[in-house]
């Protein structure tokens, strides 16, 4: 098959990477056009945010009145939570209310409220931008922060799922005490409040209920006093309707987005080497609670100012484009080669014509 000059196999990775760029604007201007409706960018993020607190607040009460199940009302508030995901990844962005601060700020507040499991947004901010400035980095704070580079074991499980695991086991690694001390007060600083409300709640019902199971396996149940049998009701249900949720919810975004991540041996401001489509049909599960976050972020990395319904609209067109381009889809080698982009056969090709050299 040929292809003429202009065609993106002919051009090198900054061309292609403007040229993904170009058309997927576009067609986002083409769908504003055919569906008016799109442009109010502002009342559409504020009435997706209603949405999806309402629709969290909905199932709680419907739990809590006994009108639903604890699995069922965990599992859609996971989902509503994402939706507030996307909208904070757009509020850092500053999509919505961009020239009025306190519908913004408000904004922002309340997506931490529904995600009381991730750092503080203001701060997440400076964390993202640099995201896009050297991502796939050493300094790519955000991505490594979630296991992006981690060899696959126990340790980058547990930590993928637990942000204070993954500060923990960091904590652990760090080779002097200036080191650990600066884990410790950064990740106090950033998680404060919410964040630690929300682990510290986790913990004491995976205590509560592992102790309790464990005593009575043993044939010696304990016997609770009626003051912690109460404070563990509260507990159950905060786990049900919020914290149980969102520790799904960062699961399944943080196996999602450290492995469509490249690390380490990208050229830097390569944006076709930054990260892969990743939306094998085995993944949908995970995707459910992240809102196709595999299938849809690599867009985000070649138009960064469309917010997310646009970019879940594009995602048909887009993909067709990258996938012309050079974008990768679905490397599963990345789990064994820790996220690097070099292929194990690329690599052995390498080694030999330098030797043959």
């Amino acid at each position: 098959m040929s292809h003429s000059p202009a065609s993106p196999v002919s051009q090198n990775a900054q061309q292609r990477a403007a040229h993904i760029r170009e058309v997927v604007m576009a067609h986002g201007v083409e769908l504003r056009q055919r569906y008016p409706i799109l442009n109010h960018q502002d009342a559409l993020g504020a009435g997706i945010l209603a949405f999806a607190l309402l629709g969290m607040i909905g199932s709680a009460a419907l739990y809590i009145e006994g009108y639903m199940a604890w699995w069922a009302c965990l599992l859609l508030n996971a989902f509503f939570a994402s939706l507030t995901h996307e909208l904070e990844h757009d509020l850092i962005h500053s999509m919505y209310f961009r020239k009025k601060r306190v519908p913004h700020n408000l904004m922002m507040a309340l997506v931490w409220l529904a995600r009381p499991s991730t750092i503080n947004p203001w701060v997440r901010r400076h964390l993202h931008l640099n995201h896009h400035k050297v991502s796939g980095t050493e300094t790519d704070m955000e991505e490594r922060a979630i296991t992006n580079g981690e060899p696959w074991g126990i340790a980058r499980l547990l930590m993928v799922g637990d942000n204070m695991m993954s500060s923990f086991i960091r904590f652990l690694r760090a080779k002097t005490w200036s080191h650990k001390w600066m884990i410790v007060t950064r990740t106090l600083k950033v998680y404060s409040p919410l964040g630690l409300m929300n682990w510290g709640t986790w913990y004491v019902f995976l205590g509560f209920h592992f102790s309790t199971f464990v005593a009575t396996l043993l044939g010696s149940p304990i016997e609770w006093s009626a003051t912690t049998l109460d404070v563990m009701h509260v507990v159950n249900i905060a786990v049900v309707v919020l914290v149980g949720p969102n520790v799904l919810r960062t699961f399944c975004l943080h196996f999602v987005s450290s492995n469509m991540h490249y690390y380490g041996d990208i050229e830097p401001g390569n944006v076709i080497q930054q990260c892969q489509v990743l939306n094998p049909v085995w993944l949908w599960p995970l995707q459910a609670f992240c809102f196709n976050f595999g299938s849809s972020h690599a867009i985000h990395h070649f138009v960064v100012k469309e917010p997310f319904y646009i970019r879940q609209l594009t995602v048909p067109f887009a993909h067709k484009v990258m996938r012309e381009a050079g974008v990768r889809f679905n490397d599963f080698g990345t789990f064994a080669r820790a996220n690097r982009w070099t292929r194990t056969e690329e690599k052995k090709a390498a080694t030999q014509q330098t030797q043959t050299a």
